[in-house]
């Protein structure tokens, strides 16, 4: 057996608002799974509560080689995988490490002064965003492969 297989990303279907349990489930087989949150503030008629939400609803990308992407039906909540062009759709590892740290980070001084439709370099990428949105100070960009949307606050 090949010890030097490559692993690639691959984007996973799950049930709705399952995405977290599914990161969990994935996460105690040994599989490498990343699924990009945020914090926000959910308002009930008594009370205001932080929730933790996927910023890619029903998706979870996850790390694997072409001969181990089975291994992610054993778990509970997943559905399929997200093809394109007649094959499993891929993310390449530098999008990855783009959305972790654009997600880390807020950019105050790249961001000053943007509009909708201007770009948006994302860090570690030589790609860039497209920003869909501003509002105050709450900023949304569309990454190009995932189309996955990004949102990021101005100080």
């Amino acid at each position: 057996m090949n010890k030097n297989i490559s692993k690639k990303w691959f984007v996973v279907y799950t049930k709705p608002r399952t995405e977290l349990k599914v990161v969990d489930r994935l996460s105690a087989l040994g599989i490498n799974v990343y699924a990009p949150t945020k914090t926000e503030v959910r308002q009930w008629s008594d009370r205001k509560k932080k929730v933790v939400v996927p910023l890619l609803p029903s998706m979870v990308l996850v790390n694997l080689s072409e001969q181990e992407t089975d291994r992610v039906f054993k778990v509970p909540g997943v559905l399929r995988y997200l093809f394109e062009n007649g094959k499993r759709a891929s993310v390449s590892s530098e999008e990855i490490l783009a959305m972790q740290c654009f997600l880390e980070h807020k950019y105050d001084e790249h961001t000053r002064g943007l509009e909708v439709g201007d770009t948006v370099k994302v860090p570690l990428l030589e790609q860039e965003a497209t920003l869909l949105s501003v509002k105050g100070k709450n900023c949304i960009a569309q990454l190009q492969k995932l189309g996955a949307l990004v949102s990021f606050q101005l100080s």
